[in-house]
C-alpha cells in the first residue's frame, strides 16, 4: 500500500468538520470550471463525499471520482440519491484502476499530506490525464488561530502534526515534482472565503478526536486530557470560542498544463 491514511472511520462525519461556507463553495466552483474548460471527463483524485465534485457535476463538469475509502464514496452516492450522480472508483491513487490518457484534466484537494508517497499520486495523474490536459492542485491547512489550537494539541501530546505526506506549504515541492516530468506551471487560481465553522466547533472536533492529526494519539485517556487543556489555553486566549470572528482564508489552486 501507499501509506496513505484511510477516512473510512471519517465518513459520517466528514462533512459536519471540513468544508467551505456555501460561498466558499460557489467560489470554488466557479474557479475550477473556468480553470479546466471544456476538459471531459474530469478526475478528482481523493473525491471523498463529494464536496467539489457534486457541485461541479450540477455545474455541467463532466467529473468522476476516485478514493480509496468505501464508506466515504457510500456517504457521496447518499447524497446524489436521487439527484446528480457522480462516477466514482474504489482505488489507490498511487495506482490508479485506469488506463492512459482516460482524462481531459484532472484536481487534487486537501489530499496529499495523507499520502506518504505523494509524488507517484502527481505521476499516476500525468499517467491518465492526456497530453496538454490541466491538473489542478490545493494542498489545504489550517491557519489562523485554528493553527495554533493545532499546535497546542501537538505540543500538550507530544505527537508531531506533521502530514505524512506532501506538507501544506509544500508548493516549491510540488512544482519541481510536475515541472520534472516536463508539465508546465500555469497562474494558481485563488480566492478568499470566511471559515465556515467557529473556533467552538473547531475545539469539539478535536474533543471528538474527528480530526486525522487527533488520531494518531491512540490513548483515549490522554488524548481527552490533551482536548482539555487545549480548551482551557484556547478560551483563556480569545475568550468564548463561539463569539470569535470567523477568520477569512485566502485559498489557492496550483495550476499545470501536462506533458
Amino acid at each position: 500500500m501507499s501509506g496513505s491514511i484511510p477516512f473510512d472511520r471519517a465518513a459520517e462525519y466528514y462533512d459536519l468538520t471540513r468544508g467551505l461556507s456555501a460561498e466558499g463553495v460557489v467560489r470554488t466552483t466557479a474557479a475550477l470550471s473556468e480553470a479546466l474548460g471544456d476538459a471531459a471527463p474530469v478526475l478528482e483524485v481523493g473525491v471523498g463525499t463529494g464536496q467539489v465534485a457534486i457541485p461541479l457535476r450540477e455545474a455541467g463538469l463532466d467529473v468522476v471520482g476516485l478514493d480509496l475509502s468505501r464508506p466515504m464514496l457510500e456517504r457521496l452516492r447518499n447524497k446524489t440519491d436521487g439527484g446528480v450522480s457522480v462516477p466514482v472508483v474504489e482505488g489507490d491513487a498511487t495506482l490508479m484502476p485506469f488506463r492512459d490518457e482516460t482524462f481531459g484534466g484532472a484536481y487534487v484537494r486537501w489530499v496529499l499530506h495523507l499520502i506518504q508517497d505523494w509524488r507517484r499520486v502527481v505521476h499516476e495523474t500525468a499517467r491518465v490525464v492526456r497530453s496538454g490536459g490541466r491538473f489542478l492542485v490545493s494542498l489545504g491547512s489550517y491557519g489562523g488561530a485554528q493553527a495554533e489550537i493545532q499546535a497546542r494539541f501537538a505540543a500538550v501530546t507530544g505527537v508531531p502534526n506533521h502530514p505524512v505526506g506532501l506538507a501544506w506549504d509544500g508548493w516549491h515541492q510540488l512544482d519541481e515534482t510536475v515541472t520534472g516530468l516536463g508539465g508546465e506551471k500555469l497562474p494558481d487560481v485563488t480566492f478568499a472565503d470566511r471559515d465556515r465553522d467557529d473556533l467552538e466547533h473547531f475545539v469539539r472536533g478535536i474533543e471528538a478526536n474527528r480530526y486525522s492529526w487527533t488520531w494518531a494519539v491512540t490513548d483515549a485517556a490522554a488524548r481527552a486530557e490533551a482536548a482539555a487543556d487545549v480548551r482551557a489555553w484556547a478560551e483563556e486566549r480569545w475568550g468564548p470560542l463561539d463569539r470569535v470572528p470567523r477568520a477569512t482564508v485566502d485559498w489557492r489552486y496550483a495550476v499545470y498544463r501536462l506533458p
